[in-house]
C-alpha cells in the first residue's frame, strides 16, 4: 500500500508513505533505502543537510528511477539565488540523478528574500532538474508570504508533527491554500510510543505504537516519513492503510499536546 499517493497543486503525485533518512549513514543508510525500495516504499526523503546524498544515490541506482520519488532539501544559509542553482547541481551529482522529484527550502531564512530563492527554484523547474517545490518548518505567515511570491506552485510544507506537537491551525492554513503537509519525527524519535494512551489504542486495534501515531498523520491527512535504520520497522511503517482509527480515537489524540 506504500503506493498510494496525494495530488499536489501542480498535477505531480506524492506517495503517502515514504522513508526518512536522518541520521542514516554509511552502508546502513545503503541498506535500508534499498531493502525499502525493495519492500514497496517509492518516496525517499533526504536533505543537503543530512550528508548522505551519495549513499542514497548509490541505493536507488538499481531501480527504475521513475518510480521513485526522491525529496531534498536546500540548507537556510544557501538561500541565495546563485548558491541555490550551485547547491542543486552539486546535489543532483551526489544523488547520480538528473532531477529531484520534489526540492524543499530546508528551513526559512528571513535574511534572504523569499524571491530570489524562489527565482532560482522557478528556474530549476524550468530546466527540469525539479519537478515540484516546496518548503519546510515554515509557519503561516512565512509560507503566505512564499505564496505570494510563488511562479510554479509552492506544493509542500515538511514540518514536525505529532501527536505531542500538533498545530491545527497550520494544517488548516496548507489545506485551504491546496499545499500537502509532509509531517517528519512523526513518532517524536520514539518518544511518544511509551505514551500509556497510544499503549492502549495500539493493545485494543492489535497495531503498534508507531502504527497508531502513523495512522493518526495519514488519517489527517498528511504524508508520513518515519525515519528507521531497522528492516522490521520498514515493514511495520507499512501495515497503515487497510484499517482506521475511529473518530474518538482521534479526538484523544489530538489532545495529547
Amino acid at each position: 500500500m506504500a503506493h498510494l499517493t496525494y495530488k499536489l497543486r501542480d498535477g505531480n503525485q506524492i506517495p503517502i508513505l515514504g522513508l526518512g533518512t536522518w541520521a542514516l549513514r554509511g552502508d546502513r543508510c545503503k541498506f535500508i533505502v534499498k531493502r525499502a525500495i525493495e519492500l514497496g516504499y517509492t518516496h525517499i526523503d533526504t536533505a543537503d543537510a543530512y550528508g548522505n546524498h551519495r549513499e542514497v544515490g548509490e541505493a536507488i541506482k538499481d531501480f527504475d528511477r521513475s518510480s521513485i520519488f526522491l525529496v531534498s532539501k536546500v540548507r537556510p544559509s544557501n538561500l541565495q539565488y546563485r548558491t541555490v542553482l550551485r547547491d542543486c547541481h552539486r546535489m543532483l551529482m551526489e544523488l547520480d540523478t538528473s532531477y529531484l522529484d520534489l526540492l524543499l527550502i530546508h528551513w526559512p531564512n528571513m535574511n534572504i528574500p523569499i524571491d530570489d530563492t524562489l527565482r532560482a527554484f522557478n528556474e530549476l523547474v524550468d530546466k527540469q532538474q525539479i519537478r515540484s517545490i516546496g518548503v519546510s518548518n515554515f509557519s503561516n505567515q512565512q509560507l503566505a508570504n512564499a505564496l505570494r511570491a510563488e511562479r510554479h506552485p509552492i506544493t509542500n510544507n515538511q514540518v514536525l508533527l505529532h501527536p505531542y506537537d500538533y498545530d491545527q491551525e497550520l494544517l488548516t492554513f496548507c489545506k485551504s491554500n491546496d499545499v500537502i503537509v509532509t509531517a517528519y519525527s512523526s513518532l517524536a524519535r520514539g518518544n511518544i510510543l511509551t505514551t500509556p494512551i497510544i499503549q492502549d489504542m495500539a493493545r485494543t486495534y492489535e497495531r503498534t505504537p508507531a502504527q497508531i501515531c502513523l495512522r493518526w498523520g495519514v488519517q489527517k491527512g498528511v504524508v508520513v516519513i518515519p525515519k528507521t535504520s531497522s528492516e522490521a520497522r520498514l515493514r511495520e511503517n507499512m501495515d497503515i492503510f487497510d484499517w482506521e482509527l475511529s473518530q474518538t480515537d482521534m479526538t484523544r489524540l489530538n489532545f495529547l499536546t
